[in-house]
């Protein structure tokens, strides 16, 4: 059963010690990764007149009186205008053809595919599980948008779960600073918190909250709840004495085909391991193996950028959320480790039509258009005072170190949707240490127990009208944005202590800026 309790309670399974991962670290990733190429894309290379161009628009502004040309785009031409509904997160990107949105419809279509167990006279739909978080992406990324924690004895963590791994496993000779790690030997790499008939659910996902006071100037206050996160009524016997869990709550799902199309060079830029300039701000890239071009890639989705595409990510939540096979991840038992033989000897929803998957590779790019093509809605009131006030103390407070405001986007052959566009995602996709308060002391890659992605911040400010809630982070412990930019620490810290001590008008005028996105 889930559990939430206000105050420090004894747990059974809890984060493994950061000493850990201390041990595990390999040596340091070198400052230049210019070998990294987007081979995942057809690149129409730039210009000189194109570089400096584009030097020019993504420049960080000084002039907060207006709203910056083509601000309130914040996805380019594939903007959508903002809508006052649960669906605002939903649309095509506004440059499709009309054949590639009859595609972004059918994608849209399996993406909210409920998966039945096999046999099942719907051969196209079965082979869910044995072992799963949700039916189908959808169940996650409710209206496309963020999931959260589980609000109480009578609600799920349908959209949260817990990943696992311990200290140990393979070197990675081909990623500087890779971080071995291994499954767990009965769990795996993540707990699924759902099962067919006759298997066990891995675990109930427990969560243990403590509240803790923050003053800020102006006399007004604000409370954080840290959370302690424990796997409970475990199906498959005890935890490796050494593992290290990490929640995961899903992120929205606007704009990644134009997060995918950001060149490597742009990113990589704004990369600062050494912390060389002395702001105190050394982002670095993460580097991970791509299953489809067989190479390293710069790491750019996931709450630690895991994956290097859209496909990839997508390829991964089949076989881990759903328990459905694929070309890249083609066993039919999805996550079950070789001890849970039961789980591993079921039968599953293997078609001959589709090669022998539960999803063959047509029916993935038909997903991955899909999440791909997810239109970013249009800023609202750009040119408001009090926004324009916000900007100004969200860049002089020095937020933009990490939310990076603008990109463009690579020209494309076949002129897609993502072509050559000015884009506002407010992301540098680079790693940056959070501190210990964010910590989860869990390494994947060539991330820490410390770092996590610069989260992109556009669409933040719709979250309630899509989700219903305004919890933020990698496990949405934050209850609003106030609290979310409180609990930054590591690189962040002084951009924090910033907000807590300036006057509380400048601090609503930050979050209003914020909501605006």
């Amino acid at each position: 059963m889930y559990k939430v309790f206000l105050a420090c309670l004894p747990v059974a399974v809890a984060f493994a010690l950061p000493a850990l991962i201390a041990a595990q670290t390999a040596t340091p990733a070198p400052a230049d990764w210019s070998e990294l190429r987007d081979v995942h894309l057809d690149i129409v290379p730039r210009t000189e007149e194109e570089a400096g161009r584009i030097a020019a628009v993504t420049a960080l502004t000084d002039d907060f009186s207006t709203a910056q040309p083509f601000e309130e785009n914040s996805g380019g031409a594939a903007t959508v205008r903002a809508r006052n509904n649960a669906d605002a997160f939903s649309q095509p990107s506004a440059n499709l053809s009309f054949e590639e949105e009859l595609d972004f419809r059918v994608g849209n279509g399996l993406f909210r595919r409920l998966w039945v167990s096999p046999p099942a006279s719907t051969i196209a739909s079965d082979g869910l599980g044995p072992l799963y978080n949700a039916r189908s992406c959808q169940r996650c990324h409710l209206k496309d948008g963020r999931g959260h924690p589980p609000e109480g004895p009578q609600d799920s963590a349908v959209s949260m779960f817990l990943r696992i791994s311990i200290p140990g496993g393979s070197p990675m000779d081909e990623i500087a600073g890779y971080i071995a790690t291994q499954a767990d030997p009965n769990y795996g790499t993540q707990l699924q918190d759902f099962s067919l008939p006759g298997h066990a659910a891995e675990y109930s996902l427990g969560i243990v909250y403590e509240e803790t006071l923050v003053e800020l100037s102006g006399g007004e206050t604000a409370s954080l709840r840290a959370p302690v996160y424990t796997a409970e009524d475990l199906g498959y016997g005890p935890l490796h004495p050494e593992a290290m869990l990490s929640p995961r709550v899903a992120p929205q799902m606007i704009g990644l085909g134009l997060l995918e199309a950001i060149p490597v060079e742009d990113i990589l830029a704004h990369a600062d391991p050494e912390d060389a300039d002395g702001d105190g701000i050394s982002g670095r890239p993460q580097v991970v193996w791509s299953l489809v071009h067989d190479q390293p890639m710069l790491g750019r989705f996931g709450h630690k950028a895991g994956n290097p595409t859209v496909l990839e990510q997508s390829a991964g939540a089949f076989a881990g959320d759903i328990g459905i096979s694929s070309p890249l991840h083609p066993n039919g038992w999805g996550e079950c480790t070789p001890a849970q033989t039961d789980c591993r000897q079921a039968l599953d929803g293997a078609n001959p039509e589709q090669d022998g998957f539960e999803i063959d590779q047509v029916g993935l790019d038909l997903v991955t258009f899909y999440s791909q093509n997810l239109a970013v809605p249009a800023r609202r009131d750009v040119d408001d005072p009090e926004v324009l006030r916000g900007k100004e103390v969200f860049n002089t407070s020095g937020c933009v170190a990490c939310h990076v405001p603008s990109h463009v986007t690579h020209r494309l052959q076949g002129d897609t949707a993502q072509s050559f566009q000015l884009i506002w995602p407010y992301t540098d996709l680079l790693l940056h240490d959070m501190g210990e308060g964010l910590a989860d002391n869990r390494p994947e890659g060539r991330a820490d127990g410390r770092e996590w992605r610069t989260a992109p911040l556009w669409g933040i400010g719709m979250t309630e009208t899509v989700s219903g809630h305004t919890y933020f982070l990698h496990d949405g412990r934050a209850r609003n944005l106030l609290e979310a930019i409180l609990w930054h620490g590591g690189e962040a810290q002084s951009a924090r202590d910033q907000v807590v001590e300036m006057p509380p008008e400048d601090r609503a005028a930050l979050i209003r800026f914020l909501e605006s996105l």
